[in-house]
């Protein structure tokens, strides 16, 4: 399982970061994913991949619900650290980045879920269905639904870039 579980941690930390939405937070994500995948044993009947991806999911709604708890009884918005870049090609892609990591952030959390798990893990719709417990074509729509979302986010500036 450890060398199956080793080969899985790229995908589980691009999908940890794909619903944190930051590096720092993917990354804790993804050890209390480890963490949790190495205390239990896999049920017998389970892929280790779909297991794996469900146990990151459930993890990431258990840290929401505790960061809410948290936030409402501070009354404070969190911090985020911010980055510096040099470079203009540096500067751009994080640009794009973060307006890509925006459009996102906009999604409603199925939606977010399903884009990140099709379109940056490349898991076929069986397997994201399996995984967030879906029918498939539930996937199917939300996957539209989300694109649609994403491209109307992104449109706006992509057509104020090409007129430069």
């Amino acid at each position: 399982m450890q060398q199956e579980l080793t080969e899985l941690l790229p995908g589980l930390r691009r999908f940890a970061y794909s619903l944190t939405g930051s590096m720092p937070d993917a990354d804790d994500l993804l050890q209390s994913t480890v963490e949790r995948l190495l205390a239990r044993d896999r049920p017998d009947d389970a892929d280790l991949t779909k297991w794996a991806f469900r146990v990151c999911r459930n993890v990431w709604i258990d840290e929401c619900r505790a960061r809410k708890v948290r936030r409402e009884a501070a009354e404070k918005p969190e911090l985020s650290d911010g980055q510096v870049i040099n470079g203009e090609h540096h500067t751009t892609q994080q640009i794009e980045w973060s307006r890509v990591d925006a459009a996102m952030a906009e999604l409603p959390q199925d939606q977010r879920q399903i884009i990140s798990l099709v379109a940056i893990q490349g898991l076929p719709y069986k397997v994201v269905a399996d995984i967030l417990e879906v029918p498939t074509g539930t996937v199917m729509s939300r996957l539209a639904r989300a694109r649609a979302a994403l491209s109307e986010a992104l449109a706006p500036a992509a057509g104020m870039r090409t007129e430069s």
